[in-house]
């Protein structure tokens, strides 16, 4: 991963996501299920944001398996499970003021609040450690569980009753009240652990995190209760009736029934005052006596937050606002340009190895030709216009990113003969020329499928797990088809049983290779015959078409043959193709572009051909739920005012109809509130169908 997510293509994502994905889950079951952190908190963080930025930015990509999809990890083996009545979810994270601006908008947006609005919010210190989940009736605590993946948790009852700050029972609390805290270990009580571990010639314990977890979730009740565990509640689940109207509120009223509460949390008003309350707490970090890894800032009207409500794993009302990773001076060794699938020509800083944020760096980010320079895609400076050249000495950091970034050069130290960094105009794989298109910052090599770097990743992304998947042809296999002359395009992996299954250079006679592997991947290549819609569509490696882009074209056109045709009798910018292309929600017009393109050139289309010809393609399956817009295709204009346009999308998505921006002669319906105005025009003109917000309301069943 070289590629700053705002300069990435399509194709890199795509590239890129199966091995971000993998260390995601790796990592959240090495943290949530075993306890045992294999990477840093502050590398985790940098790859789920990293994650979240990529589907942020190709919405289109992300799939229901993402990790961005799921909270925590699986339940360990030996511990009850408990299903949460209320789902556990996560947060997502902000790193810096401007993104606690963005979610003070995207709030305001979403709630149709102008940007004088009154709007309150609560910060409070995000405590590192494990979340817990208590449930209390009619006072008594009845049981206690971790949060798990969000949806089950492991029972820990027992081992919570021995925590002092967690109360067996409460007096004047709800007929049913879900507390939600955290338990953490202090750093004296963590020291004396680690004291006492040593002396008896046990393993010590990391981290406090990694302290607090390990003696929550003992087998033997009697091991936890001597752990020195706290608890601090932020929060809570099932109620049967509210502890109050607000969030400050009801943890004021969580203290009252006798649970810690944290002292530094307090309200208030507006993004300035969120950060300047971040401001105090990250000063007193060091002498807290408890770790911390940020500031969690929520919306405190509870009437707002019900509004708001939820994504799939986080709520739309709060986000966690982390403390910045470390940074860290080393030496530029080299500067190595690597060639992607795309052509994409991506500069790589290769460094003196050096320790940041608790992680050994030797890599990092360059972006582009530009910001080498001293400047960005818009010719502006950056870095106060410092160029980079091999033999600099720079500050390296990792905050917000999987791979580190140069924030710096000490021109005091650089080298008296080192040179300015010239960028190749030519392609260092296969020597054709690199350009760099007006508006794009990226220089690309123009040797296409002749370049060796270029068909090699195009074929790796075809055989990957989310494209044609084949069983025995991963990555290395197609590597080494591809330097021996066997694979050069997709279409070849369907005719190497044909052409090397039998005489004197058969598959089964290559290193590595045997009678029976070599039948297996053959069996397993003759499965793959037969294909959905979406997964080719996907395989092609179309650039900006990832798996969710894939789905959207399938699902629309529903059969290869329609695709097709509508496809090669495209005209990019204009036509009834272009316009049924551009209508489909989620396509825009560059994705079209793209996808048109590779249809209407001549030699990417010759190897479609060839392809297509090996394979039995499925169609795609019709949506079907039972609600009354279910398959519709819906466009909004005008002003509602019963709701945000980004809740009634929400509602009509939920309930299975497309969302479309445009009106065409696709649109089923046109939901028109005051002030519509071509779109109403259109509609008419179409004969489509025209409501107004309520009866929009009454069609979809909204209370």
């Amino acid at each position: 991963m070289t590629e700053p997510v705002t300069e990435l293509t399509r194709a890199q994502a795509v590239a890129e996501l199966p091995a971000l994905k993998s260390a995601i889950e790796a990592a959240n079951t090495a943290y949530h299920t075993h306890d045992q952190p294999e990477i840093s908190d502050a590398e985790y963080d940098a790859l789920k944001r990293r994650l979240s930025e990529i589907e942020a930015r190709f919405p289109d990509l992300k799939t229901a398996d993402s990790p961005s999809e799921k909270v925590g990890g699986a339940v360990a083996e030996g511990f009850g499970k408990i299903t949460h009545e209320q789902r556990m979810l996560s947060l997502s994270n902000a790193f810096d003021p401007e993104e606690v601006d963005e979610f003070d908008e995207r709030i305001r947006k979403y709630l149709g609040l102008g940007p004088q609005a009154p709007l309150v919010y609560t910060a409070e210190p995000k405590i590192d450690g494990l979340s817990l989940s208590l449930r209390y009736e009619d006072g008594q605590l009845i049981y206690a569980a971790t949060r798990g993946d969000g949806e089950t948790g492991e029972n820990v009852t027992e081992n919570a009753r021995t925590i002092t700050d967690i109360p067996k029972t409460l007096t004047g609390a709800p007929h049913v009240l879900e507390v939600r805290g955290e338990v953490y270990m202090s750093h004296a009580d963590f020291a004396a652990l680690n004291a006492a571990q040593a002396e008896r010639g046990d393993k010590l314990f990391a981290n406090p995190r990694n302290a607090a977890a390990g003696s929550l979730r003992q087998l033997d009740p009697r091991i936890t209760a001597a752990r020195p565990l706290r608890f601090f509640a932020y929060g809570w689940g099932v109620l049967s009736e509210p502890l109050d109207d607000t969030q400050s509120g009801s943890i004021a009223r969580l203290a009252a029934l006798g649970f810690e509460t944290n002292p530094l949390t307090a309200r208030c008003d507006g993004p300035d005052a969120l950060v300047a309350h971040y401001r105090r707490i990250e000063a007193e970090r060091a002498t807290l006596g408890y770790d911390i890894d940020g500031v969690v800032y929520k919306v405190d009207d509870l009437s707002l937050q019900r509004r708001l409500g939820f994504r799939s794993t986080t709520p739309r009302w709060a986000i966690a606002h982390k403390f910045p990773a470390e940074l860290a001076w080393t030496r530029l060794e080299k500067i190595e340009i690597q060639v992607g699938r795309t052509g994409a020509l991506s500069p790589v800083a290769r460094l003196t190895p050096v320790t940041v944020g608790g992680v050994v760096v030797s890599n990092a980010t360059l972006h582009n030709e530009d910001y080498i320079a001293g400047c960005d895609s818009r010719g502006e400076t950056i870095r106060g216009g410092k160029d980079i050249r091999e033999g600099d000495w720079v500050q390296v950091y990792r905050a917000g990113d999987v791979i580190p970034k140069i924030a710096d050069v000490d021109l005091a130290k650089r080298p008296a003969d080192a040179c300015p960094f010239v960028f190749p105009t030519i392609c260092p794989e296969c020597g054709s020329e690199a350009i760099r298109e007006d508006g794009d910052a990226v220089r690309r090599c123009s040797g296409g499928m002749i370049c060796p770097a270029q068909a090699v990743e195009k074929l790796k992304h075809f055989v990957s797990r989310a494209a044609f998947d084949i069983e025995g042809l991963g990555a290395k296999q197609v590597e080494s088809f591809y330097k021996d002359g066997w694979i050069r395009e997709p279409a070849d992996i369907f005719t190497l049983e044909e052409r090397f299954g039998s005489g004197l250079q058969q598959l089964r006679n290559r290193e590595g290779w045997g009678e029976k592997s070599a039948r297996n991947l053959f069996d397993a290549i003759r499965e793959k015959r037969r294909v959905p819609l979406a997964r080719l569509i996907f395989a092609l490696g179309i650039r900006h078409v990832g798996e969710a882009g894939a789905a959207l074209l399938a699902q629309h056109y529903q059969s290869w043959t329609a695709f097709e045709t509508a496809m090669r009798d495209a005209t990019i910018g204009s036509g009834v193709e272009w316009d049924e292309l551009l209508s489909v929600d989620g396509v825009g017009q560059t994705f079209a572009t793209s996808v048109i393109s590779a249809f209407h050139q001549e030699a990417e289309r010759a190897s479609i051909d060839r392809l297509v010809a090996q394979l039995q393609i499925e169609d795609a399956a019709p949506r079907m739920t039972e609600s009354a817009v279910a398959g519709l295709t819906i466009v909004f204009t005008g002003t509602l005012e019963q709701m945000t346009r980004a809740e009634a999308k929400a509602r009509a998505e939920a309930l299975g109809a497309k969302v479309a921006g445009s009106v065409s002669s696709k649109t089923d319906l046109l939901v028109a509130g005051p002030g519509a105005g071509s779109k109403a025009k259109k509609a008419a003109e179409l004969g489509v169908k025209v409501i107004d917000e309520a009866a929009w309301i009454e069609l979809a069943r909204m209370p």
